[in-house]
């Protein structure tokens, strides 16, 4: 092994923080998809459903602006600490409800109880947003420039993990132990898993501040002056946000396609075995990377996966929806690095918070605003037509026939839609500035032999600023011990 390939110590923390989170993100997964099923299979409103899955994203939309602020002004190993605090103090707190209210009180609709229990949990499940967002800033501080997209593709591997442990042991639990037991794992869980964070030391969490960032709360401007700041960064996160607006359709749509084609307990199976692509393809970046320029990269996945959208419901066979679902979910983890490692080069440090926490509330909202237009507009319209004998011999030339020839019309357009988009994207001054952006950020060579962060003595980690060195660290990059500004920072 060369020494570019030895681990430093500050990646070996780095992969602790990944690990523990990794259990956190399980385990909140777990107990908020457990209420879903719970309050489905118990009360079978699909109104009930909805509005918590609803709720969740905007939750999410809103509270990531807070989340990001949060995370600029504190040591990010205390924002975590902070989220698994909450989420387990919230966790204990529906199972006290759970423990002290008949069950028929929690399941009434039109009870108090039951909104409330919900939120309760809604609560703990989407602060743990917040550690994510601290995680992703941790990949600044902890790895090497280099191997930047190595670390994010190992978030996707673990992302990919998480969601097939989920899936399987949610259902499990509620089907053979019931809420209440379903609870107190998730509560033995979370504090399994703050516990392993309190061993943890982060020696290189220093707060860097500008002199004029004051603001503790929801930082909308501090945000959007974050984005701006950054030449062609706004317009990555509107492409990104476009894209999951087009992801909005097959969140939409995906199930209602494969409860076409399987019956539902193979289709639980398939969503299982096809959440395969998470692990692989974040593994495959963590070994390979993202290429000298990420937002090529970036470009380039997005118009694969627009075509496989496009293609994998072509013709009305199980095989091929299969095989393109998996396919598609191994180009996710290259997407979600490439934004990620753009960011945490070209934003300085003090700033990145609040700018993945802006991204993550366009991000969020923008897949559900999809996917509750194109239900409706599917349904009523497009279906039938499709179904129709006019409609049916429409389509045959190129879809085929079959019974969900609709939603397959919709997957083609939407498929269409994102390769175009994406290759006008290689079109805009927007590439180019950001690329060029990406470019002008990357730091000098690291000193041969310099083992940062956590190197030996005198090393310097790539936009570190040595003492007395008055240049201070190239434009664009964050430093550890020096603020944007130039103003020294005091640690907190």
């Amino acid at each position: 092994m060369t020494s570019s390939e030895v681990r430093t110590a500050g990646e070996r923390t780095f992969l602790h923080v990944l690990v523990n989170t990794a259990m956190a993100n399980v385990t909140t997964s777990f107990l908020w998809f457990a209420l879903t099923f719970w309050v489905y299979l118990e009360t079978r409103s699909v109104l009930a459903t909805g509005i918590i899955g609803g709720a969740y994203m905007l939750f999410v939309a809103v509270g990531s602006m807070l989340f990001g602020s949060i995370v600029d002004h504190h040591r990010k190993l205390r924002v975590m600490l902070l989220s698994g605090a909450v989420t387990l103090l919230a966790f204990a707190l529906a199972g006290a409800m759970y423990l002290l209210l008949p069950e028929p009180a929690l399941l009434d609709l039109a009870a108090p109880w039951f909104w409330l229990f919900t939120a309760v949990i809604l609560g703990g499940a989407v602060v743990e947003h917040m550690r994510n967002i601290a995680l992703s800033t941790m990949v600044t501080m902890l790895v090497p420039d280099a191997r930047h997209a190595n670390a994010n593709g190992m978030v996707g591997t673990v992302q990919g993990i998480a969601f097939i442990i989920t899936s399987v042991f949610s259902g499990l639990a509620i089907g053979q132990l019931g809420m209440g037991w379903t609870i107190a794992i998730a509560v033995a869980l979370t504090a399994a898993s703050l516990a392993h964070l309190l061993t943890l030391r982060v020696p290189e969490d220093v707060v860097a501040l500008d002199a004029d960032d004051t603001v503790r709360g929801i930082d909308l401007r501090g945000s959007v002056r974050a984005v701006l700041a950054i030449g062609g960064l706004f317009a990555l996160i509107v492409f990104s946000t476009f894209n999951n607006l087009i992801g909005g359709v097959y969140m939409a749509l995906m199930d209602p396609y494969g409860l076409e084609l399987f019956s539902v307990e193979v289709w639980g199976i398939v969503v299982g075995v096809s959440a395969t692509g998470f692990i692989i393809g974040g593994m495959v970046i963590a070994r390979l990377g993202l290429g000298r320029r990420p937002i090529r990269t970036l470009l380039i996945v997005v118009m694969i996966m627009g075509a496989l959208g496009a293609l994998f419901t072509i013709r009305d066979s199980w095989w091929l929806y299969a095989l393109g679902i998996w396919a598609y979910m191994c180009l996710i983890p290259a997407a979600e690095a490439a934004e990620q490692t753009i960011i945490q080069r070209v934003v300085p440090l003090s700033r990145q918070g609040r700018v993945f926490g802006f991204a993550m509330a366009f991000e969020a909202a923008a897949a559900p605003v999809t996917a509750f237009l194109i239900a409706p507009i599917a349904e009523f319209w497009i279906i039938p037509w499709a179904r129709s004998d006019s409609g049916a011999a429409a389509l045959e030339p190129v879809l085929g026939r079959g019974e969900a020839r609709g939603i397959a019309l919709v997957f083609l357009i939407a498929g269409a839609i994102m390769v175009v988009a994406s290759a006008l994207a290689f079109l805009t001054r927007s590439y180019r500035v950001i690329s060029a952006s990406y470019e002008a950020a990357a730091p000098p060579e690291a000193v041969e032999g310099a083992d940062a962060p956590g190197g030996p003595a005198g090393a310097v980690a790539p936009g570190a600023v040595r003492a007395g060195d008055a240049s201070g660290p190239p434009a664009g990059r964050a430093s550890g011990a020096v603020s944007d500004g130039g103003s020294a920072a005091e640690p907190r």
